[in-house]
């Protein structure tokens, strides 16, 4: 296309360049000329038959000086000039543009390298990292294909050797998944999303996506270690008198002792040079400790002298365990020395159980980092609570082994009590510490699991706790653990109310394994005791909390959490104590999203509902509408009744997808049974809710009967399994046919004297009961439509007519909520 014409070159640039071109890739190309006229007709006579083909091309047209100018203003641009390759016409053109790029580039090194790694921190803040990202950016991530460029560009300017072996076989990696990613999905993506993974998986010969995730993991991170190191040796080059790119005498290193063997040169950490590796196995624990201690890299010579330092004895000598303990107590400065240590190859062989979580991938929303990671951020964290605990050493020790077992199948807790016991035994610890560890990483989610899904006033809560750990140190160490493990696990996994939880019920067993009474539960204060004393209805909204105030009976707590849910305030946990005929019900809450909405507009809404004046359900209704549907399918939900949690209560467990109400539903579906909630527990794990309710039958005993235990269950899951949309009829996820748990037919009373439920909607023309659709998903009964044939199906894509049908005639009112049947 362009034939022989003088003076015009057309150069590749950016991944083109490099010939790194995939199926969803541009064709970067450059049209350089001399000056010459008619470079128009030119540049049509190349791109319209690409243009043509399909392909995407990304093309300039420019002469050698206006091109060094734009790349001296765009450092997206200069990136790309450093891989220019020459494709056809003047050679002589493209070497003037090469050689005249990097010249550019290295002369304005310092200026370029810093905007570098501004664009890299900007990446990262925007992408993520690659390595612990559930669905990574293979291109833009940190640990990315970017990355490998950056490394590119920083060797381009003199100051870092070009990337390694290693780090040339994790880009590889990379690349082919991107690749397969363009060609399973057929568009230019780069994100590799759940959906994909599996297939991207397969066509690399690969197990499943865990796999996947788990090779790119590795990569991510070996290249992330090589990025870091590489803008390292920039800025000690930056430090020169001379500036970048200029070669000049150095003056003899300054070494400062920080170990034995261990010395500081040139803001890095290096060995001494009497330190003999080959006959030191300690030298590794004791070089990554003063490392961590120091705030210091280790120099990759270093590491890889390391390396051929023989392994420790079985169990270690106690200067080895106390070197990791001094390493893992450095805090945040450890990361850097671990991850290190990792690349070498130098941790699975002090501690082989370590290859089987590492780089292992969590398929959990919750869990900011793989396995292995997550363990040295918890470890790292709780270094801040050494000074609270009387063994800091098996704190440290137990939260790096607390999720061990994740790399066995089964429960991880259960499988990790045995891995943490033998490497407790294989670094040196006694049997009566080895086994405080065990039970440390068996017991480790106990803490946070009770305290925010079991009512902490039950005195059988604490006594479980209590019997369970049995001594005050691993009770402490469990405290410490738990703060530090929901810290590293991510911020929805831990917050200030979930810490004032733990702290509570650390405080309850601690009286108790000490021999002293359990602490009362807290008294009401004086404006909640003034409140009660009217006898309602009432409400006062204070911060957090809510307090509603009305004579008691069945449904005042699930009804009350309607209203709630409708002012977009999530329960966290409810408590209902009885004075007299009153009850006081005290809601913990926090919002949903962005600020938390008037208290005095809260408060009305209360009284209202307590006073029969407002429509809960419908309230509701109309914010399921606005609502998103939700885009994936969420696995099924599960109700348990757990036996002997409470003397006094059931308690029922339920898992389901969070969403708006839930609380209600739940609470609607168990007063249908005829059961009163006395307390509930609340849980947002990500997308998943961890729902515990303290429930008595009418008599306020606990639940016995077997067939109102199954009607229970049943009834829970029919209120959570129904769906409607739009114009549908109700379905539940069961065989075809069946119909769901819990539903009767029509003129079946419901136990408890709840609202008939039927199990279907009427047809158009039908004259059984208008029913309307309702955020629990139970169709709810009201008086028969007198409206000739039945109600018309809708006729109109106004988001009312879309759930319920269009109804000419007044009816009487629905006895239960006080609002019209009329659709």
């Amino acid at each position: 296309m362009l034939g022989a014409e003088p003076g015009v070159a057309l150069v590749a640039v950016g991944g083109y360049g490099r010939k790194e071109l995939l199926p969803g890739s541009d064709l970067d190309v450059l049209l350089l000329h001399d000056g010459r006229d008619g470079i128009a007709k030119i540049a049509d006579r190349i791109w319209y038959p690409v243009w043509d083909s399909g392909a995407r091309l990304d093309h300039a047209v420019r002469t050698v000086p206006q091109a060094r100018r734009v790349a001296r203003a765009d450092l997206k641009v200069a990136l790309g000039l450093l891989n220019a390759r020459h494709i056809a016409g003047d050679s002589d053109l493209t070497t003037r543009l090469r050689e005249g790029a990097l010249e550019d580039w290295r002369s304005n090194a310092r200026t370029r390298l810093a905007e570098l790694r501004e664009l890299h921190e900007e990446r990262t803040r925007l992408h993520g990292e690659l390595a612990f990202l559930l669905e990574p950016d293979l291109k833009e991530s940190r640990g990315g294909q970017r990355d490998v460029h950056a490394i590119q560009a920083i060797a381009a300017a003199w100051v870092a050797p070009a990337p390694g072996p290693r780090v040339r076989a994790a880009y590889e990696q990379i690349l082919d998944a991107r690749h397969v990613l363009h060609t399973v999905t057929g568009r230019r993506s780069d994100r590799l999303v759940l959906e994909e993974q599996d297939e991207v998986a397969r066509m690399l010969d690969l197990l499943d996506g865990d796999a996947l995730l788990r090779n790119l993991a590795g990569a991510g991170r070996t290249v992330a270690y090589a990025v870091d190191h590489a803008f390292r040796q920039a800025d000690r080059a930056s430090g020169g008198r001379r500036g970048l790119g200029v070669r000049m005498r150095r003056a003899k290193p300054e070494r400062r002792p920080l170990a034995d063997g261990v010395v500081e040169q040139d803001d890095e950490v290096v060995l001494a040079r009497a330190a003999v590796p080959a006959s030191d196995p300690v030298l590794v624990l004791r070089a990554a400790a003063a490392a961590a201690q120091a705030g210091l890299p280790l120099a990759p010579r270093t590491l890889a002298r390391l390396a051929e330092c023989p392994p420790l004895p079985v169990p270690w000598p106690e200067d080895a365990r106390d070197a990791l303990i001094t390493l893992l107590g450095a805090g945040p400065s450890a990361i850097a020395v671990w991850e290190a240590l990792d690349q070498e190859g130098l941790l699975t062989a002090l501690i082989p159980d370590w290859e089987r979580v590492r780089n292992r991938p969590q398929r959990n929303p919750l869990h900011r980092f793989t396995v292995d990671r997550h363990l040295v951020e918890c470890a790292v964290n709780a270094a801040a609570h050494t000074r609270d605990v009387a063994r800091p050493d098996l704190l440290l020790l137990a939260c790096l082994l607390h999720d061990i077992g994740k790399g066995w199948p089964g429960d991880h807790s259960v499988s990790g009590e045995v891995v943490a016991r033998d490497v407790a035994r294989r670094v040196g610890l006694n049997d009566a510490d080895a086994e405080v560890i065990a039970a440390a990483v068996r017991h480790h989610l106990l803490l946070p699991s009770v305290a925010t899904r079991r009512d902490l006033d039950d005195p059988m809560t604490v006594r479980h706790v209590a019997t369970t750990l049995g001594s005050r140190l691993l009770l402490e160490l469990l405290h410490a653990l738990s703060q530090a493990d929901g810290l590293a696990t991510g911020p929805a996994a831990w917050n200030d109310w979930k810490a004032g939880l733990v702290a509570d019920l650390v405080g309850r067993v601690s009286a108790v394994l000490a021999g002293e009474p359990a602490p009362e539960p807290p008294p009401l204060r004086e404006d909640q005791l003034a409140l009660a004393s009217g006898g309602g209805p009432a409400a006062i909204v204070k911060g957090s909390e809510v307090t509603v105030v009305a004579l008691d009976r069945p449904g005042l707590l699930w009804r009350a959490a309607g209203v709630l849910a409708s002012h977009r305030l999530a329960v966290r946990g409810a408590n209902a104590r009885s004075i007299g005929e009153t009850a006081v019900t005290v809601f913990s809450v926090a919002p949903e999203y962005g600020d938390p909405p008037d208290a005095a507009l809260v408060a009305a809404d209360l009284r209202r509902m307590l006073e029969g004046r407002l429509d809960v359900e419908d309230r509701l209704e109309r914010r399921a509408r606005a609502a998103r549907p939700q885009g994936t399918a969420a696995p099924p939900p599960k109700v348990t009744l757990v036996d002997g949690a409470s003397q006094g209560a059931t308690v029922v467990e339920v898992r389901a997808h969070d969403e708006p109400g839930l609380l209600w539903r739940i609470g609607r579906a168990l007063g249908e049974c005829g059961l009163n909630v006395r307390t509930a527990r609340v849980e947002t794990l990500g997308a998943e809710a961890v729902d515990v309710f303290y429930v008595t039958d009418a008599a306020g005993g606990l639940l016995t009967d077997p067939e109102a235990r199954r009607s229970a269950v049943a009834t829970v899951l029919a209120a959570l399994t129904v769906v409607l949309s739009p114009g549908a009829r109700p379905r539940w996820a069961g065989p075809p046919g069946t119909p769901a748990p819990g539903t009767r037919p029509p003129g079946t009373p419901a136990p408890g004297g709840g609202p008939l439920v039927p199990p279907y909607l009427p047809g158009p023309g039908s004259l059984e009961p208008c029913l309307r659709r309702y955020l629990t998903g139970w169709p709810r009964s009201s008086p028969r439509c007198a409206a000739r044939g039945g109600c018309p199906p809708p006729t109109s894509t106004r988001p009312r007519a879309r759930y319920a049908s269009r109804c000419s005639k007044r009816t009487s009112r629905c006895p239960w909520s006080g609002s019209s049947s009329r659709g």
